[in-house]
């Protein structure tokens, strides 16, 4: 764990990782609380760290890509738009984060 925290690219694959798992949380757990027993408690509370996590990582992604001189059209913007698609951020860890440096 304390390889993520070291370098840039680290940290990116940490937010990845946490930004997928606050949607797992949202999907399988929060969301079927809201409509299945009328408690929204949970979506209230995990939708803005979600939030929160998505930009994070969104940020950093663009602000990594500009300090390590990634090409833009082989990897900012594909890790980029994999985060607008619904766990993407695991998928991009496991394709072309991990082989970074």
């Amino acid at each position: 764990m304390k390889k993520y925290f070291t370098t840039p690219i680290g940290r990116l694959r940490l937010y990845g990782f946490l930004e997928g798992l606050s949607l797992l949380f949202l999907v399988f757990i929060a969301v079927p609380l809201k409509y299945m027993f009328h408690n929204p408690n949970w979506v209230k509370s995990m939708g803005p760290i979600h939030g929160a996590l998505f930009i994070l990582f969104i940020f950093n992604a663009l602000r990594i890509g500009i300090e390590e001189q990634w090409r833009f059209k082989e990897t900012t913007w594909k890790v980029i738009v994999a985060c607008f698609i619904p766990f993407g951020t695991f998928y991009i860890d496991n394709k072309i984060l991990k082989h970074l440096k």
